[in-house]
Formats: C-alpha cells, sequence, structure tokens
C-alpha cells in the first residue's frame, strides 16, 4: 500500500477526533519503527566506512509534527560530509593530512541522500500503517 504524503495529510485532515490519537502512537515508538527502514539503508550505504554507520543514528520527534532525523555525528564521523557530497557524485579536495599547500581529490561517495530516498516509500507506508491502525481502533 503506497500512500503519498499529501493524502496522508487529507486523511489526518478529515479524521478530526484522530490526530491526538495518532500523535500519541508515532511517539510511542511508532515514528522509531517506521525510520527503521531509512536509517538501515544510510548505514548500509555507508558500509564501506567504518566509522559512519556506527555514527549514524534516528531520533524521533513528537509535538504537531511528529517525524524522525537521521543524523551522522560529525564528531565521531568527521569525513562523512565530505563523501556525501550534498548527495551528488563528483569528487572534493582536501589538505593532503593537513598540509594545506598539497590538496588531494577524491571521489565522492553519497550515502545518505540516496539511501533516505531509496527508503521513502516504505517509510511513507509505516506511518501509513500506522495511522490505518488507530483510524480503525477509534472506529474510522
Amino acid at each position: 500500500m503506497s500512500v503519498q504524503r499529501q493524502e496522508l495529510q487529507k486523511l489526518i485532515r478529515d479524521l478530526g477526533a484522530v490526530p491526538p490519537a495518532v500523535r500519541r502512537a508515532l511517539r510511542s515508538g511508532g515514528m522509531v519503527k517506521a525510520g527503521q527502514p531509512a536509517l538501515l539503508e544510510v548505514r548500509r550505504r555507508a558500509g564501506w566506512s567504518s566509522r559512519i554507520p556506527g555514527a549514524t543514528t534516528l531520533q524521533p520527534s513528537s509535538g504537531s509534527r511528529p517525524g524522525i532525523t537521521i543524523r551522522v555525528s560529525a564528531s565521531k564521523a568527521p569525513h562523512a560530509r565530505p563523501y556525501e557530497h550534498d548527495g551528488s557524485p563528483g569528487e572534493f579536495r582536501h589538505p593532503y593530512f593537513g598540509d594545506r599547500r598539497r590538496w588531494y581529490t577524491q571521489a565522492a561517495r553519497p550515502f545518505f541522500y540516496p539511501g533516505v530516498q531509496a527508503a521513502s516509500g516504505a517509510v511513507a507506508e509505516a506511518v501509513a500503517d500506522i495511522v490505518t491502525q488507530v483510524a480503525e481502533d477509534h472506529g474510522f
């Protein structure tokens, strides 16, 4: 069951009594469970690194806009951002072992944006399943 974001937002607007229950369901681990495919895909695509997968975490957010945030710790994997290269293939330059007189060109290895995009369908489907379950629990 593939549901677009607009359809999900329309469903929440249409079911006026359900959003507080949906937020509770999402807060109680629903978003963490729904976001796991994206987290795993980002980690899988960064498998060439020994530090990036372990530095990648998922944090749920609640309130009026429940969601998830996937982060790569810059202190644990400082090389992640240059390799990500804003999700674009190509090359980046950096000083050779900190020597600013010698620069080295290296190929980018995007892992974050492509990983999130590849898992977006699974995440949307998991959130839609949660919303559907809560709606059914409330007699809709």
